[in-house]
């Protein structure tokens, strides 16, 4: 049975459900499988070896998300070839890759859950009432072990970006 926690968190003030558990530092990474287009997937493990810092977004059409991944494109730069920076929404992957290109993403992976919403529910994110995933941040270790997560309470702010990249750093 689907884990569902109801009022989880947020959207605007309006309580929201998140489907599947909340991880927490320490768990194991949970496998997934995402698209990269319509005929490429991506697991966890193509990023063996690699410290992952996922940032998790509703929609890149958006203004926070937009403004989330151009800043973790920005950092990327910063964090050398030991660290992937994945961007993960339930957004179509053509409309990810228009996106993309539009705004100069060139660091950032953007990965679509769009076709089970499976990544959303193992990593507690999927929200019940859109079918999109609650903005969220997990950095996991090249053994695959979550070492830092921030579930954000209320969908329209910004995660603390500061923190994240702290502790993609503590792991380099």
């Amino acid at each position: 049975m689907t884990q569902e926690r109801t009022g989880a968190a947020t959207f605007k003030g309006d309580p929201i459900t998140l489907i599947g558990p909340k991880l927490s530092a320490g768990d194991p990474a949970p496998d997934f499988v995402l698209s990269k287009n319509l005929l490429e997937e991506a697991t966890l493990k193509d990023f063996s070896g690699k410290i992952k810092l996922i940032s998790v977004v509703p929609s890149l059409d958006t203004g926070v998300c937009d403004a989330q991944t151009r800043r973790f494109n920005s950092e990327a730069a910063e964090l050398g070839d030991e660290v992937v920076i994945l961007t993960v929404s339930a957004d179509l992957p053509f409309a990810q890759a228009r996106w993309c290109g539009a705004a100069g993403i060139d660091r950032v992976i953007t990965l679509s859950d769009y076709k089970t919403n499976a990544f959303g529910e193992a990593y507690g994110v999927l929200i019940k009432e859109f079918k999109l995933e609650m903005r969220s941040i997990f950095v996991i270790d090249k053994d695959d072990k979550i070492t830092y997560v921030e579930y954000l309470g209320e969908m329209a702010e910004h995660p603390n970006y500061e923190a994240a990249i702290s502790a993609v750093k503590s792991l380099l």
